[in-house]
């Protein structure tokens, strides 16, 4: 059951709209299901003998009396409105049903208590089977205002407690981190011009997907430009600098044929230009040279930092292990821009879904994490990679997502760690679509019986305590092509075996050859760092500082297409 606490200041306006017709007709018997007194409560929808223009005034009158005695100086904001839905799948409440919803909401969020003659004047009114809308001017008799201090947060908590007492499905609970949903006014905009988002969603998206790629602030800016969205700054009166921002999609704009504005800090509380300076480097590293000699370095320092972060989650410090799930959900926008093939859907689909995992409640530390944000975000300045790397980075996110919902879920936070188990679901949709023929390839190029043998010999004094669920591991011949391939590259595997396997503990892997063949995989190769670190340094400081301007994934709206076309 999902209630969502508004304000506003026209009563009659509500009043039209809850007993009319709807956006598109979708209002189906408009009724009064309870009101602060159902005798003094004139029903516009209910009434055959009266028109409906003429009850609906009747009605503004009866519920706005107390703001009228107040002899015209309506308070601001006064009209408060409260719209509870079921979930999906849920039953249909009856009428009676309904009214009790409604009454326990007022008397939770302080705007009817129960036994108070002189609280607020509301109505209940029912136009759908799966919801109510809730009005109530706020105002009491006694002329005061009624508390209503985090009435959101009190309705939300009612919610839970009738979902349970209802045998209704019981939906998780926020904590204020959440961005804001898109109202149904711009839901039906979006549904007009055929788009499958609203422009505040898509709007959000680009900026995640720019901020995660960009090394300051000015390029976050430049970059949201040249993607055809428009960029409003707010400039301090006293300092000269950008206090806040706003940003309006390409086509998207008002009756008056003027952009519609969205603050960074109204599409997600992490956008806000606070935030994203906590997130963006100083311009000391900004203006360090960023010079990367082998375009594979950034896909496998991602994937080490990544394997980092587990260990980080794991660790007690809360504030560092939000702060790699913010880095996380940088990482997760740029492998998906860096990556070609058709598991990129499903990349975006889980950049997407982290995103609500990505900020909670606790104060997060992104200093700590500054290792896997700069990593990520040489992906969006590297070469394409579609091999074990790739691979090996995947598997790798896999896994953090699985333990970031562990992480959430073991500190209550429900919203989020949903949203981790469902970016989880997505990435590994991804990794078994590149994964599977990957790891038949693996066997196919198998090493002779004598060779793989000598492995066995090697698994067994390497890791003795795992060697039989390892050498069982239907990934094992795959395993002894990668042990393979590594001794080309100058490893010892009985060696190598010992330093990934320390990297974190194998008693939870449920396929041990399979984590271990992705861990040797983002090993570097032993020759080509032994040739490279006998280059000279004129060769490095030769080469430009400033990289190539990010591939940043970007879906474009149908408007933006045909401009640009």
């Amino acid at each position: 059951m999902v209630p969502d606490v508004s304000t506003g200041s026209d009563t009659r306006g509500l009043i039209a709209y809850l007993f009319g017709p709807g956006r598109r007709d979708e209002h189906t018997d408009p009724h009064i299901v309870a009101a602060w007194d159902m005798a003094g409560a004139p029903d516009p929808g209910r009434d055959p003998e009266a028109t409906y223009s003429q009850l609906a005034k009747r009605l503004d009158t009866h519920v706005d009396l107390r703001t009228r005695e107040l002899g015209g100086r309506k308070p601001s904001q006064h009209v408060w409105h409260c719209p509870v839905r079921t979930a999906p799948g849920d039953r249909y409440l009856t009428d009676t049903e309904w009214t009790e919803v409604a009454r326990r909401i007022l008397h939770a969020t302080g705007i009817a208590p129960d036994g108070d003659e002189k609280a607020c004047r509301w109505i209940a009114v029912r136009h759908a089977d799966d919801h109510i809308h809730i009005m109530a001017t706020t105002v009491r008799a006694d002329g005061r205002r009624p508390r209503t201090h985090r009435d959101g947060q009190r309705a939300q908590a009612e919610c839970r407690k009738i979902e349970t007492e209802f045998g209704l499905r019981r939906l998780k609970s926020g904590d204020l981190t959440a961005p804001r949903t898109p109202t149904g006014a711009e839901r039906a905009k979006a549904e007009r011009q055929g788009q499958k988002v609203t422009a505040r969603h898509w709007l959000r998206e680009q900026a995640y997907a720019v901020a995660a790629a960009v090394h300051n602030e000015a390029d976050y800016f430049t970059v949201l430009q040249s993607l055809g969205i428009k960029v409003k700054t707010r400039i301090g009166p006293e300092t000269g600098d950008i206090i806040g921002y706003s940003l309006a999609a390409p086509g998207d704009t008002n009756a008056a044929d003027e952009p519609v504005w969205y603050g960074g800090s109204k599409l997600a509380p992490d956008l806000s230009i606070n935030r994203l300076r906590e997130r963006l480097p100083d311009q000391k590293v900004v203006d360090r040279p960023r010079y990367v000699a082998d375009h594979t370095d950034p896909w496998r320092h991602t994937t080490t930092a990544i394997h980092a972060a587990r260990t980080v989650l794991d660790a007690d410090d809360d504030v560092a292990a939000q702060g790699h799930l913010a880095a996380f959900g940088d990482a997760l926008y740029n492998i998906a821009s860096a990556t070609t093939g058709p598991h990129r859907a499903e990349l975006r689909a889980a950049a997407g879904s982290f995103n609500r995992a990505r900020r909670s409640a606790t104060r997060a530390d992104h200093q700590a994490a500054t290792a896997l944000r700069e990593a990520a975000k040489e992906l969006a300045y590297a070469s394409n990679q579609s091999g074990g790397l790739a691979i090996a980075l995947l598997f790798a996110t896999v896994h953090l997502a699985r333990a970031a919902a562990k992480w959430h879920e073991q500190r209550g936070h429900e919203q989020q760690a949903a949203a981790a188990e469902e970016a989880f679901r997505h990435l590994q949709a991804a990794y078994q679509h590149v994964a599977t023929p990957a790891l038949a390839d693996l066997a196919r190029r198998a090493p002779r019986a004598t060779t793989a043998h000598r492995y066995e010999q090697d698994v067994r004094a390497a890791l003795p305590n795992y060697a039989d669920r390892i050498l069982t591991d239907p990934a094992w011949t795959a395993l002894t092509t990668t042990l393979a391939q590594a001794g080309t590259a100058g490893h010892n595997p009985r060696r190598l075996l010992i330093e990934v396997a320390a990297q974190r503990e194998l008693d939870s892997a449920e396929h041990p050859a399979e984590v271990l063949t992705w861990r040797i995989t983002a090993q570097p190769n032993r020759r080509t760092h032994a040739a490279r670190s006998r280059s000279t340094i004129s060769e490095t400081s030769s080469m430009s500082a400033t990289p190539h301007p990010p591939a940043i994934s970007v879906v474009r709206r149908p408007e933006e297409r045909s401009r640009h076309r």
